[in-house]
């Protein structure tokens, strides 16, 4: 049975939704709620952000249900034993941490009472240092090894479209290849 050229729509949409939220997300936490007081105008922020992660949760396992599920292009050939390793290896290890991170966040959550705050409207105030709780601390790092795995994915993806010329990307298109 021949592999398709691309990756199912579903899968291309749940990608490219994937990187814009997580793109976001990382940003919103490192310089905005990281530098924001933990007072009650930080607590809608808070909501935006917890409601995201879930969101990213749930869209990480139907890509891997659907990835398990679906036909899928041939793997990427690079040349070198290496990098189609490193790839892979970068490949598993941002799903890894995609579900790492959202879970230690609820875990964050969970230690400082935060749905109770966020959503449920205890009125109690925000803890006064997050840092106090070991998944917040966790969440950080792990939001660190993200980035640098999101370095490597989009170094791969521009040494196949740039260098290697092979017009990989489509694989991750909407748009039907042409003929």
């Amino acid at each position: 049975m021949s592999r398709p050229a691309r990756y199912h729509p579903i899968l291309v949409i749940i990608h490219w939704l994937s990187a814009v939220l997580v793109v976001s997300m990382l940003l919103m936490g490192i310089f905005f709620l990281k530098q924001m007081p933990n007072t009650e105008a930080k607590i809608p922020y808070l909501a935006i952000h917890m409601v995201i992660g879930i969101t990213i949760l749930l869209l990480t396992i139907l890509r891997l249900v659907l990835r398990f599920s679906t036909r899928l292009p041939a793997p990427a050939r690079s040349g070198s034993a290496f990098l189609d390793m490193l790839g892979n290896v970068t490949h598993m290890l941002l799903y890894m941490v995609m579900l790492a991170m959202a879970l230690i966040g609820m875990g964050t959550a969970s230690q400082a009472g935060l749905m109770d705050i966020v959503f449920g409207g205890s009125g109690a105030p925000l803890p006064g240092n997050l840092y106090i709780f070991p998944a917040r601390i966790w969440h950080g790092y792990i939001g660190l090894a993200l980035v640098a795995l999101i370095g490597l994915h989009l170094a791969g993806a521009f040494y196949h479209q740039y260098l290697r010329r092979d017009n990989l990307i489509a694989r991750m298109s909407l748009r039907k290849p042409e003929a």
